[in-house]
C-alpha cells in the first residue's frame, strides 16, 4: 500500500482514538476499492461505476428509471446518463421509454449484460473474499457487527469521550 492511498499515515499517537480508527477504516476501504477497480479494468475492461450500475440493474430485472439509478448510486443524473450511454453502446443495457411519461426511460440489462455481469460478480466476490482473507470468519462477523453498531449510531455501551 503506498502513502498516497494510506490515509492512516496522517495519524499520530497523540490523536484521539476515533480519528486513528477513522483513518484506518478509510485506508482499508481505499486499498480494497483501488484493488477492485484495477482488477475490473484489467480483467473485464470495465470501470467500477459501470460495474456498480450493472449491479443495481441485476437486482431489478424489470429495470430502473434513470432518476432511481441516480438516487441509488448517489450521483447526478448526468453521470448516470454517461454511464448508461457507454453500456448501451456495448449492448449491455437497454433503455425503454416509460409508457406513463414519454420523457422518462427505464434501463435494464440485456441478456449479454446479464451474462457479462454474472462473470464479473463471481470474480468480484472472489476478490473480496481474498482481500478480507486476513480476518478469519469469526473476526469478520465481529467486525461486521461492530460496524453495524457504528452505522446505526446507537452504542450498546455508555458513551465515553476517551
Amino acid at each position: 500500500m503506498n502513502s498516497m492511498t494510506d490515509m492512516e499515515v496522517r495519524a499520530h499517537a497523540d490523536h484521539h482514538a476515533s480519528l486513528r480508527l477513522w483513518l484506518r477504516l478509510l485506508s482499508c476501504t481505499t486499498r480494497i476499492e483501488d484493488t477492485i477497480r484495477q482488477r475490473l479494468r484489467e480483467q473485464f475492461d470495465i470501470t467500477l461505476p459501470r460495474f456498480d450500475l450493472m449491479a443495481q440493474l441485476e437486482r431489478e430485472p424489470q429495470g430502473l428509471s434513470m432518476s432511481e439509478l441516480s438516487r441509488r448510486m448517489m450521483v447526478t443524473g448526468g453521470n448516470v446518463t454517461s454511464i448508461v450511454d457507454q453500456l448501451e453502446k456495448e449492448q449491455l443495457v437497454q433503455r425503454q421509454m416509460q409508457a406513463s411519461d414519454r420523457r422518462s426511460f427505464t434501463v435494464s440489462l440485456t441478456d449479454a449484460g446479464r451474462n457479462a455481469f454474472a462473470a464479473m460478480a463471481l470474480a468480484h466476490e472472489g476478490w473480496v473474499v481474498e482481500l478480507l482473507g486476513p480476518l478469519v470468519e469469526n473476526e469478520q462477523t465481529q467486525l461486521h457487527q461492530l460496524l453495524g453498531t457504528l452505522k446505526s449510531g446507537k452504542s450498546k455501551h455508555s458513551k465515553e469521550t476517551k
